[in-house]
């Protein structure tokens, strides 16, 4: 896990984020190859290969075999959420409670890692690639995410 400031993140979703950040902010119609991304990002072109091939699974991103072939952004930036890119690596993030354990408070602790959890994806879904494309190119001020995004 990578600890960015104080929300924990797993490899597997950082690399996917910055992996799909550099396609966003190259985007083309020419497919990007996986060596191309993994020297961009500075990120194990061998593991990067196995990330792709997650989100590739989620719809993320196009793939084209063969010379001249790599990935690409299946949706606009602006549809593409983080919360849709740590989930397809990393599983959906909330929390699910089958039945509540009533052992000392345990009950209490399991509502509210179901709040944080709905809290993070609800936080994490206003932020879209455009958004982070528009911050890299401008700075890194965080810019308010997108009404109704």
């Amino acid at each position: 896990m990578r600890d960015h400031g104080r929300v924990k993140v797993s490899t597997r979703g950082d690399y996917a984020a910055r992996a799909l950040l550099s396609l966003a902010l190259h985007e083309s119609d020419r497919p990007t190859s996986v060596k191309e991304i993994a020297e961009r990002t500075n990120l194990p072109q061998p593991y990067l290969e196995q990330i792709l091939l997650a989100v590739k699974g989620a719809g993320l991103v196009r793939s084209k075999r063969g010379v001249g072939g790599g990935y690409v952004l299946a949706r606009d930036p602006k549809e593409i959420t983080l919360a849709e890119i740590l989930a397809a690596v990393d599983g959906p993030l909330t929390t699910l409670v089958d039945e509540h354990d009533h052992c000392e408070g345990h009950c209490v602790l399991q509502e509210i890692w179901v709040c944080v959890s709905e809290e993070m994806r609800s936080s994490l879904g206003r932020y879209t690639l455009a958004d982070l494309v528009g911050r890299t190119r401008v700075g890194h001020r965080l810019p308010a995410p997108a009404a109704g995004s």
